[in-house]
């Protein structure tokens, strides 16, 4: 425990709280050297980030060496010796800064000068002044419904230190503010999916690997790219998921992949490449279910028993409806991928116990609830749905899906104080007034609009006049970057917490200089399902220049609006942590876990010196868990979450919408852009994919970059053929466009990736080459300038990041500099 009582911290912090900002924050560090902790100047620190538990190595103060803790996996990560670029970069915001016009005067910013106007470094104090003033401005003339906050993306690790959390916190304190609903992730699964089969599934623990390797005859990775996503896990990565992959490859099961590109995962496994069309993959799922009926191999017990409407979807494959039956035959002349192909294939899922493991790239594209509402529709007809190592799963490849839940303690994590919020933490809704995501480019160009969302109405904010984003970077995150540029210049205020000068940075009017992980103290869980371990994140270095955490940030910003006790509830960063702690040291005492379990937990003095996690062990009853399985045990006592507790592959509840682009069944839609459609706007399609060098658009200014670019951009993948049909050698310098925009990218020519499609990652950092001009050059390779965005459907909203086609050609002209990775103040 703490040195300090309740009572004495209570009345050291009213004390300090009378102080000037700047001296409140080095208080707040002697407080914590009271209790014992010290900075560590050479030695070794243990914390934790998405990428993995880090041993980093000080010497004078000074990061000097970063690798993992443990290695269980032996797949290289090289996100984690990466630390030293994180903290050191060349572009980190160390200082306040205001946007000179908007500084000049906030009732007339010209907002049309973001990204072009100079910057003017501001005091800290001066800072929180002109955010408060200007939120409250804001407020005073538009309410709650004036203030965008929805801030979604990958926040840094860390329960107190969760920007996301902090800032709705800090909102809901303070007025209240506008959200989001969903994510970019998995727009529209977590809508279609709860209307199927009761429950997300996309975030949710699946059939445990051990089940899988034991259990599964055929595995089927379709749309996924699991040895590059599982380097990174929401909280902080266990390395398990990526241990079970090396065993599967071991195993010698039959593993086929469904992709348009043989990703590091193909390559990896070996494994069979089946190469559909992109956006084809319900063509490809209705080919093999037509198969399946009309050679009788199907499980017609399980689908009585189990599930509602194959009856009436049964008229829609077989073609009744439509005149076009959805045989192997019609699918071929969408998917590209042969009839006796997509018979196999069937022939093999059903005879076979298999486990499909579906990726989320296939629902980010138009119409993108169909994909895995068809995938689930195929499962149930072969019948394998709750099976050992049989049916489906959508999270194998997302922050080790399928690695067995430990029993241990659980640490908590702030939140966002508002009575509204609940559900997980990173779809959490915080506030009444919420759109979905993906559309905050549409919320901002047509105020007051209503739309459809999953069967409601919802109405636009009127006026969003103030936005305050955290811990994401939308103008590379969001889909069609020229229109979401225009969108971005209509509120009157942009505040940004940010570390780097990143795209959205640059394009702010006031922005914080926020610590890393790194410069703060911290706690976490390892494992998103394993919950394997409780890490220590502690403070490595000192802050950079006046960066501060985000918790000081928002706490001295509730202290302008008199809310700071709510805010804080009396109690330091540290002492957050330490009551987190003990919440999960509680729960370990009263299940008996040090001595049942052998796990070594102390209390949180001796935890946070010691510095080193707290581990737990998985159950015999994790380790054979069946997902589903209870359902399938017994579907009266254990009904899913639908309207019928049963399987929905049709569903009355999406019926009464009337959506002419969802239907009551899944059904294949043609796509606004795709390889088969007739006049096609642009020659190639684009494929969008989770990079291998970046977790989205973070780490694309560290030193990897050098080492993965091409011609100093981002690699655009090409088919050997199609290069050379277009004079394309490897290496070269290409110009990559279409109507909404235009990028240069260094050419990867490659056999391993299907004629017509092109792979080009996102989350390079947006670089414009004359930002003064409409629809200019992106000189760095960002694929979202390419992408279109408009909804899935009526009925998720979510985007379609993987529908679109492009052109690309060698470029003639002469490279221009990027400049995007160089600080904008020459005097920093």
């Amino acid at each position: 425990m703490t040195n300090l009582s309740r009572r004495n911290a209570l009345k050291n912090l009213g004390a300090i709280m009378a102080l000037p900002l700047f001296m409140q924050t080095k208080l707040f560090s002697s407080e914590n050297a009271k209790k014992g902790f010290k900075l560590i100047t050479d030695g070794e620190v243990i914390t934790g980030a998405h990428w993995g538990m880090l041993k980093l190595t000080i010497k004078n103060g000074k990061i000097v060496k970063s690798e993992p803790y443990e290695k269980i996996s032996k797949i290289k990560n090289p996100f984690l010796e990466l630390t030293g670029d994180l903290v050191y970069a060349k572009d980190r915001i160390k200082y306040p800064y205001v946007r000179k016009s908007y500084l000049q005067n906030p009732d007339d910013p010209k907002p049309e000068l973001r990204g072009r106007d100079e910057w003017v470094r501001v005091s800290y104090e001066d800072a929180i002044n002109l955010i408060a003033k200007e939120l409250k401005k804001t407020r005073k003339k538009y309410g709650a419904e004036g203030v965008f906050a929805g801030s979604y993306g990958w926040k840094s690790s860390g329960n107190v230190q969760n920007s996301r959390i902090l800032l709705h916190r800090f909102m809901n304190m303070t007025g209240g503010f506008v959200g989001v609903l969903g994510d970019y992730s998995t727009g529209a699964s977590q809508f279609i999916m709860p209307h199927v089969m009761g429950t997300l599934e996309v975030y949710e623990q699946q059939t445990s690997w051990p089940v899988v390797l034991e259990n599964s005859k055929v595995v089927v990775i379709w749309g996924a790219n699991p040895i590059v996503t599982l380097r990174i896990s929401w909280t902080v990565n266990d390395d398990l998921g990526l241990k079970y992959f090396e065993d599967l490859k071991k195993s010698g099961k039959k593993i086929i992949f469904i992709d348009p590109v043989k990703n590091e995962t193909c390559q990896f496994l070996d494994a069979e490449w089946i190469a559909p069309n992109p956006n084809t993959d319900v063509a490809m799922m209705l080919g093999m279910m037509y198969e399946l009926y009309n050679s009788k191999k199907y499980d017609k017990e399980f689908l009585e028993n189990y599930c509602v409407g194959f009856d009436k979807f049964l008229p829609y494959l077989l073609g009744k409806n439509d005149e076009t039956p959805k045989t192997p035959e019609w699918a071929e002349k969408i998917s590209g991928v042969s009839a006796k192909t997509i018979k196999e294939l069937a022939h093999t899922i059903f005879d076979n116990r298999t486990m499909i493991m579906s990726g989320w790239g296939m629902q980010r594209a138009h119409h993108g609830e169909q994909p895995h509402w068809a995938l689930a529709t195929l499962c149930a007809m072969t019948g394998q749905i709750g099976l050992p190592g049989g049916g489906f799963g959508l999270s194998y490849h997302y922050s080790g899906g399928g690695v067995p839940t430990a029993k241990g303690g659980v640490v908590g994590g702030i939140t966002t104080g508002s009575t509204n919020s609940g559900g997980a933490e990173w779809l959490e809704v915080a506030s009444k007034y919420s759109f979905p995501l993906a559309r905050i480019s549409d919320a901002l160009l047509n105020p007051g609009k209503t739309i459809d969302h999953n069967g409601q109405k919802i109405a636009y904010p009127k006026k969003i006049d103030f936005i305050y984003w955290v811990g994401g970077n939308p103008i590379v995150h969001h889909q069609d970057t020229n229109k979401f540029l225009k969108a971005w210049q209509l509120p009157r205020t942009i505040v940004v917490n940010e570390i780097y000068w990143t795209p959205t940075a640059r394009l702010a009017d006031i922005v914080m200089p926020a610590t890393t992980s790194y410069e703060r103290d911290d706690i976490s869980m390892v494992g998103d399902y394993s919950n394997i371990a409780i890490v220590p994140m502690k403070q490595a270095v000192k802050p950079i220049g006046e960066s501060r955490n985000d918790f000081e940030i928002f706490r001295d910003l509730a202290e302008k609006f008199g809310v700071k006790d709510k805010f804080d509830e009396g109690k330091s960063e540290l002492e957050w942590i330490e009551s987190f702690y003990e919440g999960a040291y509680k729960q370990v005492l009263s299940m008996n876990l040090i001595e049942l379990n052998g796990v070594d937990m102390k209390p949180f003095k001796e935890f946070w010196q010691e510095n080193k996690p707290v581990k737990f062990l998985s159950t015999m009853e994790s380790e054979s868990y069946i997902r589903h399985g209870d359902f399938r045990e017994d579907p009266i006592l254990n009904p899913l979450g639908t309207p019928s507790g049963l399987i929905e592959i049709y569903s009355e509840t999406i019926e009464k919408m009337h959506y002419d682009d969802c239907k009551a069944h899944p059904m294949w839609f043609e796509p606004i852009e795709w390889l088969g459609m007739k006049n096609k706007p642009a020659e190639f399609h684009l494929v969008s994919s989770h990079p291998t060098d970046r977790l989205h658009s973070q780490l694309n200014n560290t030193s990897l970059r050098e080492h993965l670019a091409i011609a100093n951009r981002e690699p655009v993948w090409i088919n050997e053929d199609d290069a050379k049909a277009k004079g394309i050698k490897n290496g070269d310098l290409v110009r990559v466009f279409n109507a909404r925009g235009q990028i240069l990218a260094g050419a990867f020519v490659t056999k391993n990736i299907k004629k017509g499609v092109l792979k080009l990652s996102e989350g390079a950092w947006y670089d414009p080459l004359n930002s003064s001009e409409e629809n200019t050059l992106c000189k760095n390779g960002s694929a979202n300038v390419l992408t279109i965005d408009i909804p899935t459907s009526k009925l998720a909203n979510g985007n379609i990041a993987h529908t679109a086609l492009a052109n690309i050609e060698k470029y003639s002209g002469e490279a221009p500099d990027l400049t995007i990775f160089k600080h904008p103040d020459p005097k920093a």
